[in-house]
């Protein structure tokens, strides 16, 4: 089994719809860092699992310097953000962390 993994920094805003009281509901922005993790049992035509710059230009292209909530239909905590891009990058992306601070990381880990 081979495996890779991509770190990718972005920078981001939302704003989070919550039921209870928190500064998280007004616009705000991250320094993201998303890993991605990728695994395939075979390599692609050119010796690898997945090409790290197309990853990169995948999820950059999409969120990059954008207001998250403009780009998907979810309420994009961090844990929805982190299945969005597994799912994003399937079949071969089986794990996404995403840190909105070097304190707060949410994963996604798919079965």
């Amino acid at each position: 089994m081979y495996e890779v993994k991509k770190r990718i920094e972005i920078s981001a805003a939302h704003r989070l719809s919550l039921d209870y009281e928190s500064k998280c509901t007004e616009l705000h922005g991250h320094n993201w860092i998303i890993d991605i993790y990728m695994r395939s049992k075979t390599l692609n035509g050119n010796g690898m699992v997945a090409d790290f710059t197309l990853i990169k230009k995948k999820i950059t292209d999409k969120f990059d310097h954008k207001v998250i909530n403009d780009v998907v239909d979810f309420n994009p905590t961090a844990e929805n953000l982190a299945k969005y891009i597994c799912d994003e990058l399937a079949p071969l992306c089986f794990r996404v962390d995403v840190w909105e601070s070097r304190d707060n990381m949410a994963a996604y880990i798919a079965k």
